[in-house]
């Protein structure tokens, strides 16, 4: 099994262009996608066109693009894929609904687990509009919350990736998911 410093190394060989690099990633980081992307797909609608394996390989395609990285660690390396992450599934769910001209709108659960003491269905598009005004608001907290719910890293790989404390991290994780639900539960 790889270890963290194994997967930094190749994050770091990777970012420079080398092939052989990235080819290891994929096999080393695979799993742990599909395993995100199956918890994304599962609070999808069951007639969902975008397939796991695609959405590994739309968000692995867009990560691996990025051939000017600068990967710091996993944690790092996760945080981008939940960018990546979102914005495959927002532009899908965009797609979607101008193909069916307004009709059924993508969703998901807000919270995968992840801490909360409750799950509302959203719309994920609604989610992305809502994280942009949060992070007109507070850039710490919108991160926060796609490193938690797009990537599903925890309490302390967040905290490494922002650079703060574990307890920061807590405390804004909470209040970004009540200022969120405030939000999408008005619309």
């Amino acid at each position: 099994m790889e270890t963290s410093q194994d997967m930094t190394q190749l994050l770091l060989q990777a970012g420079e262009g080398d092939q052989r690099a990235t080819d290891l990633l994929l096999t080393l980081v695979y799993d742990e996608l599909r395993r995100l992307a199956g918890g994304m797909m599962r609070c999808e609608r069951p007639d969902h066109t975008l397939q796991g394996t695609a959405l590994v390989h739309e968000a692995y395609l867009k990560l691996i693009d990025q051939t000017r990285a600068q990967w710091q660690n996993r944690a790092h390396f996760f945080a981008v894929a939940a960018q990546a992450i979102r914005r495959v599934l927002v532009d899908h769910a965009r797609g979607h609904r101008r193909h069916k001209r307004g009709g059924e709108r993508a969703k998901l659960v807000l919270d995968e687990g992840l801490a909360a003491s409750y799950q509302q269905e959203i719309d994920l598009i609604a989610l992305d509009e809502a994280l942009l005004k949060l992070a007109e608001r507070n850039q710490q907290q919108a991160r926060i919350v796609e490193m938690r719910f797009f990537a599903g890293l925890t309490i302390e790989e967040t905290a490494s990736v922002v650079g703060v404390s574990p307890s920061t991290v807590e405390r804004e994780w909470r209040y970004a998911r009540a200022w969120l639900h405030r939000v999408l539960s008005a619309e």
